[in-house]
């Protein structure tokens, strides 16, 4: 195992920070490249990671990985140091108010004028050329804040791996993933390990998030170079939710940790032979399905649904209860599906979203996500 420092812009004098990567396993094969809690507040992630470095540590020892694993546990640390009033923000810089999931750079944005005269007959030959030309326009980048640096050292890391996963959490959810539609087959294997109960698929969500600039640059060659040249799929990118925000516990990180070894091992980066693939519970759905429910007034919420579970179009979600007037406003899911993610807090200001629901068909368009 190797570890890299990745020094930070220093944002005021007398400061400074840096991120940490693990590095396990021989390059010249797959490269996996895990991140934790990139969101500073979503810590479930930050145990599997805790959990993965003890797990790769022992199968590099004992001469079982065939590829690279880089594992960054700390990839905002920027994050892990905003409080206000006793609470972490982790979500948001304090000085920009800018999510620190979005504005990454955009690869296909980088590569594209760059890249027509390299793409020939071969796909291998043009997932090389593509990462190289990834690798030559990150190198020309120049940030000049703390977080510009952050995204930028993130990215450096990334760009050139076979499979990323970026672990992350809702407030309070089960497992769910988000991953490009393309990517469907390399990624349903670790969706069943992982038991997910909703698996988001999106093109492009808008805003740059760390998984989707990997995979969506790939999607984008595609589109503009497919039919003359053949472009792989260079980076099997995906979202991993791992249930909510508190659901922090050595029961879960290892469960979630042994799910990517096997996963792992099922990709042939680890020696040895995976488990069986378990069943899936419930199949992808488009994200543009995923409706958002939204409290009308304000007041308490009551949960009627539990996360995880399936809903039918009518149901109760929950009650906005008043206690001023005694007026109680149900909100109802109007698609059928499976509640994956709801609202932590228990009071509801009006038009706050309190609960999401996986459905199957596209209740939704352009920019997918909330900041």
């Amino acid at each position: 195992m190797q570890t890299q420092t990745h020094p930070l812009i220093s944002p005021a004098l007398g400061t400074e920070r840096h991120l940490t990567s693990f590095h396990y396993g021989p390059g010249g094969g797959q490269k996996i490249y895990i991140q934790s809690s990139l969101h500073a507040d979503e810590l479930p992630g930050m145990l599997v990671a805790w959990a993965l470095r003890k797990r790769l540590a022992a199968l590099e020892a004992a001469g079982k990985l065939r590829g690279e694993v880089v594992l960054v546990p700390v990839p905002n640390p920027i994050g892990l140091n905003q409080r206000l009033l006793g609470q972490m923000l982790g979500r948001y810089e304090t000085g920009t108010a800018s999510n620190f999931n979005r504005h990454f750079h955009d690869l296909a944005e980088l590569v594209i004028p760059r890249i027509d005269s390299r793409l020939s007959g071969d796909a291998q030959q043009n997932l090389l050329a593509v990462r190289a030309a990834m690798r030559e326009a990150l190198a020309e980048q120049t940030p000049t804040t703390e977080l510009q640096s952050q995204r930028l050292a993130l990215q450096r890391l990334s760009y050139d791996a076979d499979v990323v996963l970026d672990l992350h959490c809702d407030f309070e959810a089960a497992l769910h993933l988000y991953t490009n539609p393309d990517l469907w087959p390399d990624v349903e294997p670790l969706a069943r390990y992982l038991d997910a109960k909703a698996s988001l698929l999106a093109l492009n969500s808008i805003g740059n998030p760390f998984d989707e600039i990997h995979s969506f640059c790939w999607s984008e060659l595609r589109a503009r170079y497919g039919d003359r040249y053949p472009i792989p799929n260079g980076s099997v990118s995906v979202t991993i939710e791992l249930r909510g925000q508190a659901d922090v516990s050595y029961a879960f990180a290892e469960q979630d940790a042994n799910a990517i070894v096997e996963y792992l091992t099922h990709r042939g980066v680890i020696e040895g032979t995976p488990a069986p693939l378990p069943p899936l519970e419930f199949g992808p759905t488009p994200f543009a399905g995923s409706e958002s429910l939204f409290a009308p007034v304000s007041g308490v919420i009551v949960f009627h649904a539990a996360v995880g579970a399936r809903v039918e179009p009518g149901q109760p979600i929950a009650d906005i209860v008043d206690p001023l007037t005694d007026r109680a406003v149900t909100v109802k899911s109007s698609v059928a599906g499976v509640l994956y993610a709801r609202q932590r807090t228990r009071f509801a200001t009006a038009g706050m979203e309190i609960a999401c629901v996986a459905g199957k068909e596209p209740v939704r368009s352009g920019a997918l996500l909330l900041d």
